[in-house]
């Protein structure tokens, strides 16, 4: 899932900057930049369980199909 994968970069380069806003101490940038990686960092768990859980939720139908035949 593309998505997944480009949440994840994106929550790495803002931890990124929120850890060099913070050691240049540039207070309103850090703090952008930490509420930009919260967002981020949330979407790509949100995208990793909609990847996971999809792919166990189509296993186990067709393994229902299966048994019922």
């Amino acid at each position: 899932m593309k998505s997944h994968k480009y949440w994840s970069i994106g929550a790495l380069v803002s931890m990124i900057g929120t850890c060099y806003t913070g050691y240049k101490n540039m207070k309103s940038a850090h703090k952008y930049c930490a509420f930009s990686s919260l967002i981020c960092m949330a979407m790509a768990i949100y995208s990793g369980h909609k990847m996971i859980s999809g792919k166990s939720r189509k296993k186990k139908e067709t393994a229902a199909e299966e048994s019922a035949e």
